[in-house]
C-alpha cells in the first residue's frame, strides 16, 4: 500500500520458473552449488532509480545476482538495505559499491 501511496512501485526478483510474464535471468554460486534469479524484463525502465530491499544480508551472492538483473535492464541501483547482515561473512563487498544499510548487524 505504501508504494501506491507514495508513487514507488515493488518489482519481485524471484528464483527460476516463479515468475509468469517474459524475464530475464541470471545464475550465481552458492556454496553448495548454482542458482539462478529472474526478473520481469518489463519491470525496470532504463536509467530508473532502484533500492534493492531483502530480509538477509550473507555472503552476497543473492543481492550480486539481484544487482546484476537490475543493471541488464538499465536500472540504477541507488542502495541496498537489509533486515538482518552478517558482517564475518563479507557479503557487502559483494554488492560493492553500492552503499548497504542494514538494521542489525552480526
Amino acid at each position: 500500500r505504501r508504494a501506491v501511496r507514495t508513487g514507488t512501485g515493488v518489482v519481485p526478483i524471484r528464483k527460476a520458473g516463479k515468475l509468469p510474464r517474459e524475464r530475464v535471468s541470471v545464475d550465481y554460486a552458492l556454496e553448495y552449488g548454482t542458482a539462478s534469479l529472474e526478473l520481469h524484463t518489463d519491470s525496470i525502465r532504463p536509467g530508473q532509480r532502484v533500492l534493492l530491499v531483502d530480509d538477509v544480508l550473507a555472503t552476497g551472492g543473492t543481492l550480486g545476482a539481484a544487482v546484476t538483473l537490475l543493471e541488464q535492464l538499465g536500472g540504477v541501483v541507488t542502495a541496498v538495505s537489509v533486515v538482518i547482515e552478517l558482517g564475518a561473512l563479507g557479503g557487502r563487498q559483494r554488492v560493492a559499491p553500492h552503499p548497504v544499510h542494514s538494521l542489525w548487524m552480526t
